[in-house]
């Protein structure tokens, strides 16, 4: 499937005359894939972890965020692919839209295919995703190391686990647990300061 052709579920559920979140097009790899990690104040708090894959972002619904903890296994709720310049969007998006709430960069950065097969060989990191299962590095301001990603079925659909990897990075950075305090990697502003630059002075 085309990095256009995925991007059909994102762009059904938007009005593009109502929200600033990016359309999407043409998209350009960089040397090294990319992640990055959104808080969203919506309907829940929540945070949103995005992977690069193959030109767009594949993207799950964190409701605690990653952890630094080893031991912790944080459901993951995948969600539709979203275009790689949604890695930059901060802002607020209109009650009423699909996603309504503001939304700032968490953190951002790189990452590596870590996925191996049953007898060791590194496979694409699609492959491992189609797989159910994809490990990985993460390269950020605030998370590293690896982690990795394991599918599971609930109910009539799948979810997935997000599980920290026991490294030399185990318990140096996790999200954060009051997510209403945390501040952008980008910009240094928090949830509220988003909304209220947004308004405008009053």
């Amino acid at each position: 499937m085309s990095a256009r052709d995925s991007l059909t579920e994102y762009r059904r559920k938007r009005d593009f005359s109502r929200t600033r979140e990016p359309r999407g097009g043409a998209a350009r790899p960089g040397d090294e894939p990319v992640f990055v990690v959104q808080i969203h104040d919506a309907r829940t708090m929540h945070f949103d972890f995005r992977l690069e894959v193959d030109g767009t972002l594949k993207s799950w619904a964190v409701p605690k965020g990653p952890s630094a903890d080893p031991h912790d296994k944080r459901l993951a709720m995948p969600t539709e692919d979203h275009p790689m310049e949604y890695r930059e969007f901060e802002g607020v998006i209109a009650a009423g839209e699909y996603g309504g709430g503001t939304v700032i960069v968490w953190d951002e950065g790189g990452y590596r295919n870590l996925s191996k097969d049953r007898v060791g060989r590194e496979i694409p990191f699609a492959e491992a995703l189609r797989e159910g299962h994809a490990s990985f590095w993460l390269d950020g301001a605030k998370l590293h190391g690896g982690y990795a990603l394991t599918r599971f079925h609930e109910g009539d659909g799948e979810a997935w686990l997000l599980v920290k990897r026991d490294d030399a990075a185990a318990g140096r950075s996790g999200a954060p647990s009051n997510p209403a305090r945390a501040r952008s990697v980008r910009s240094g502003r928090t949830l509220r300061q988003v909304e209220s630059d947004a308004v405008g002075p009053s």
